[in-house]
């Protein structure tokens, strides 16, 4: 499932690296990296530990892309 994420702009609001990002939610570097291409869904505890340190909800983080939302909705 394809999924949009503004991590990274909230991130830089913050002036924070992709390090000290993943140093405050314990994960690599590497993780925030894939996480900020959406080429990485996180755990739920993965999100809502990034939504804690920006002091923001889960869904203001990580959306799933348009199509999907559109599909979604059209089968309920």
């Amino acid at each position: 499932m394809p999924m949009k994420t503004n991590l990274k702009l909230r991130r830089l609001e913050r002036d924070m690296k992709q390090s000290d990002l993943a140093d405050l939610v314990n994960v690599r570097r590497e993780t925030i990296g894939r996480l900020e291409q959406g080429q990485y869904c996180p755990s739920l505890r993965l999100a809502m530990d990034i939504a804690r340190v920006f002091g923001t909800t889960v869904e203001d983080l990580f959306s799933f892309d348009d199509e999907y939302e559109q599909e979604r909705q059209s089968a309920q």
